[in-house]
């Protein structure tokens, strides 16, 4: 994955343990990561919760906004859901920096299956926040 700075954030992160994401690669202002989309993922309608293809989004989000070293939190993000994610799905979440200006930065995630079919589309809005160190 990359930096002993990153896996230990990744090992702290509790929402992407439980949710059985991982990350296949970290760099500077990109990262990818996957899930399984399980029975325990599905909402009403049989097919996975919208919830967990955001968190999925936001993973990868998250890591490619800190990938450079200060700490990066979100401002705001959307997302577009253009088709179910199905129970078994494999989903990876591709995220990519758009821009960096001062302590601002926007990235684009993509999430597909591992068919290629896309699931939605997110779009994240960061902050880099003074004084709040990585290991809190």
């Amino acid at each position: 994955m990359g930096t002993a700075r990153i896996d230990a954030l990744f090992e702290r992160d509790r929402a992407c343990q439980g949710a059985g994401i991982t990350l296949d690669e970290v760099t500077g202002g990109r990262a990818v990561a996957r899930m399984k989309v399980t029975e325990e993922m599905s909402n009403a309608h049989g097919i996975g919760h919208g919830g967990y293809v955001f968190l999925l989004a936001d993973a990868a989000f998250s890591y490619a906004c800190n990938s450079y070293g200060p700490v990066a939190l979100a401002q705001g993000a959307q997302v577009t859901f253009l088709a179910p994610a199905q129970l078994g799905d494999e989903l990876v979440a591709e995220a990519t920096e758009r821009t960096r200006s001062g302590r601002q930065g926007v990235y684009d995630v993509t999430v597909r299956t591992t068919a290629g079919t896309v699931v939605a589309e997110f779009r994240g809005q960061s902050v880099l926040v003074a004084g709040v160190p990585h290991s809190a």
